[in-house]
């Protein structure tokens, strides 16, 4: 965890802003385009979960922006954890995996917004200030999924099957899709072997997958399609 100092105006102090995400390039990014706002300023960042938490419970910054897939952990397991340690603050999603799969996720856990990583700068720098005040974040075309479910609650309409598992199956599978085996998975979910067993069988149940050889196959593609994207 790098922690940078900033000084903010007289009048009026800048938001502090931590940065988590695994990828350096990335962070790097963020970085630059944050502390060029006269308005906000970079206090931290972090790659791995772990020290996200503490830099979070550390630093109290005003808004944290977290990313999916972390090294040690999963984004939205760590805004549901940091949310129950400091409930008063903010966090906003930048990913690139699916919104349709993802963004209610995020809001589920404790997060007021969720922006692509694939949106131009003024965007993001636009859904940093809504977060900041409070208010909602979301892409044109997720408000509307959003709203749809909302007016129709009963109409199953989800984008893919994968939308079906829950934050904890969809964690597994994505390990899955990385090559992990159960021990594995059990180890960096701090689960029992027979419980990541169970999943794995909720998943193929949730996704009409015959065997473990197609839900291997099914993760993969998965996975790779992720990282294509």
């Amino acid at each position: 965890m790098n922690v940078r100092t900033q000084n903010t105006a007289v009048n009026k102090p800048k938001s502090r802003v931590l940065l988590v995400d695994a990828h350096p390039i990335v962070r790097q990014g963020l970085t630059q385009l944050v502390n060029q706002e006269p308005d906000l300023c970079v206090c931290g960042e972090a790659e791995e979960a772990p020290k996200a938490f503490q830099a979070i419970c550390t630093l109290r910054p005003d808004l944290t922006i977290v990313g999916i897939a972390l090294k040690r952990g999963d984004g939205i397991e760590l805004i549901k954890n940091a949310r129950t340690a400091c409930p008063k603050l903010s966090f906003l999603v930048f990913s690139l995996h699916d919104e349709a799969i993802y963004a209610e996720r995020a809001l589920r856990a404790g997060a007021l917004g969720y922006v692509m990583k694939e949106q131009a700068s003024d965007v993001v720098l636009s859904a940093i200030r809504r977060v900041l005040t409070g208010e909602v974040y979301l892409s044109e075309a997720m408000k509307g999924k959003l709203l749809q479910k909302l007016a129709r609650p009963h109409s199953q309409i989800v984008s893919s099957p994968i939308a079906h598992l829950t934050d904890r199956e969809l964690q597994v599978f994505g390990l899955i899709g990385q090559g992990r085996n159960n021990r594995q998975v059990a180890a960096e979910l701090n689960l029992s072997v027979r419980t990541v067993e169970a999943y794995r069988e909720y998943i193929k149940t949730k996704l009409k997958l015959d065997n473990s050889v197609q839900l291997l196959r099914h993760a993969f593609h998965w996975a790779q399609c992720k990282a294509a994207a």
